[in-house]
């Protein structure tokens, strides 16, 4: 429901209606929609692949980073939720759960508790933050781009000329702009840890 039609779509009511239940009914079960966003929250960061202990520093959060990017679109409506839930349910320990697991994968490899801070700041501010840029930038297809930059005049910015048009020319299985950025906190961390 919320992945169909984003949060709006979700409410007690449209939840009863699928469920062929009465709005009352759906009471006994959860406390109000609150509690079912903390739910629907939790599902989402538990699609996230967390650290495991022991594993190597760079292998797992790539795949933390990979897999919270990918969950994050299929679920666009997630991000601002994903930031901060809200109050102390569900969603707010498996939040809290992510956080200490990607600290722990950066201290266990070494990093002093300072850099693993910002890297732990870094590699949550590239997930979410390029999350939500890339679901608010979505374009169905390189041809509606076309059809964009067709009514756009690019005259006296030749560089953003040059950038629209990458977007529509990109070759298929060109690194991602996400994993791009990824692999620069990543280099980034590594550099600072073995300074």
């Amino acid at each position: 429901m919320a992945d169909e039609g984003g949060l709006e779509a979700v409410s007690m009511r449209s939840l009863s209606r699928s469920l062929g239940v009465t709005p009352m009914s759906l009471y006994n079960h959860v406390a109000g929609k609150e509690a079912v966003l903390d739910g629907l929250v939790n599902i989402v960061l538990r699609e996230f692949e967390l650290p495991k202990p022991g594993e190597e520093w760079e292998t797992a959060v790539r795949r933390l980073a990979r897999s919270a990017h990918d969950a994050l679109l299929r679920h666009p409506w997630a991000c601002a939720l994903v930031i901060a839930p809200s109050g102390a349910g569900i969603a707010l320990k498996a939040r809290m759960a992510y956080i200490e697991a990607l600290l722990g994968c950066l201290r266990s490899a070494g990093f002093p508790p300072e850099l693993a801070y910002y890297g732990y700041h870094a590699v949550d501010s590239h997930i979410l933050g390029f999350s939500m840029w890339e679901i608010g930038h979505q374009v169905a297809a390189a041809s509606e781009l076309q059809e964009v930059l067709k009514q756009v005049s690019f005259e006296g910015q030749p560089y953003l000329a040059e950038h629209a048009r990458q977007h529509v020319d990109r070759p298929s299985g060109a690194k991602s702009d996400f994993d791009f950025g990824l692999d620069l906190v990543l280099e980034g961390l590594k550099a600072q840890l073995h300074r």
